[in-house]
């Protein structure tokens, strides 16, 4: 139990003159959202994907976006010249290029990239996720005491329930509310409709990689990765996923702080109601 949790209820959350969140879940539940309803000149938000990619990321995004751009001749010659230059637009809206570069599994002609790649590359996000959240205290008080900020939302990535990091999450519950949104049915249905459509490349802890990358090439009959088609690996590992991470979403609430359900969140209307909706769930209303 959090140093945090030990002394709250909801009026001493109300009553906190600097509050910190930490809030946990899958991408998509509506952690971004929810952080729209608060005032931004109150709210620092703080968005762990931004920093890895800003921060911990940046130069192997450039020099995988670099390195594509060197296949085409007329790019080449200009980047050796250093007539142009590349730079990414990395936003806590735009959050693509760090997906690109994390890729996907498969047939080099499909866009694929192979299995010893795809680990460099998951490796390096893990590392760059871990730093970004150990970076969270001092970003606490940066907010507070450069930039005058009265609260702090660290907008965690899906993937954090992945950090093997007992003190990390020492760390953060010691300095944040941790508060885990929990998608319902429905939204678990809407968040695997929206995968199929748009599959997209996520990060998978190693052996859970391996056990469901074997799997999946011997249902469809396959001699190994390189004949793997990119989209319909992360089409059909996506569900598979979400059985993976939902119980380590729920261990982290359950010791470190509350569940909130995300189907409540498009209610929301600003403030008050986040407010009202978190002192709820610490008063035990779920």
């Amino acid at each position: 139990m959090s140093r945090w949790m030990n002394r709250l209820d909801g009026a001493a959350f109300r009553a906190l003159d600097r509050k910190a969140i930490t809030l946990l879940g899958m991408s998509g539940v509506g952690k971004t959202t929810l952080c729209r309803k608060l005032p931004s000149d109150q709210w620092f938000h703080y968005s762990g994907d931004y920093r890895i990619g800003t921060r911990y990321l940046d130069e192997p995004i450039l020099d995988n976006i670099k390195r594509e751009a060197m296949k085409v001749p007329y790019l080449a010659e200009l980047l050796r010249q250093d007539s142009i230059y590349i730079c990414h637009n990395i936003t806590t809206e735009n959050l693509t290029p760090i997906s690109t570069f994390l890729g996907k599994i498969g047939d080099p002609d499909k866009g694929g990239i192979s299995v010893e790649e795809f680990k460099h590359r998951q490796a390096l996000h893990m590392k760059a996720e871990c730093r970004a959240m150990w970076d969270v205290g001092a970003f606490i008080d940066k907010a507070w005491e450069v930039y005058g900020y009265r609260h702090f939302i660290n907008d965690a990535g899906g993937s954090l329930c992945e950090l093997e990091d007992e003190k990390l999450f020492d760390m953060l519950a010691s300095r944040t509310l941790i508060v885990y949104l929990e998608a319902p049915a429905d939204m678990l249905e809407e968040l695997g409709r929206r995968a199929r459509a748009y599959p997209k490349p996520l990060y998978y802890r190693p052996e859970f990689l391996d056990d469901n990358l074997s799997a999946y090439l011997a249902e469809r009959g396959l001699d190994g990765p390189d004949n793997v088609e990119p989209d319909d690996f992360a089409r059909w590992i996506f569900p598979r996923l979400v059985a993976w991470r939902l119980p380590r979403y729920r261990a982290i609430a359950e010791r470190y702080g509350i569940t909130i359900d995300a189907g409540r969140i498009q209610e929301l209307k600003d403030e008050a109601d986040v407010i009202d909706l978190i002192a709820d769930a610490l008063d035990g209303g779920g």
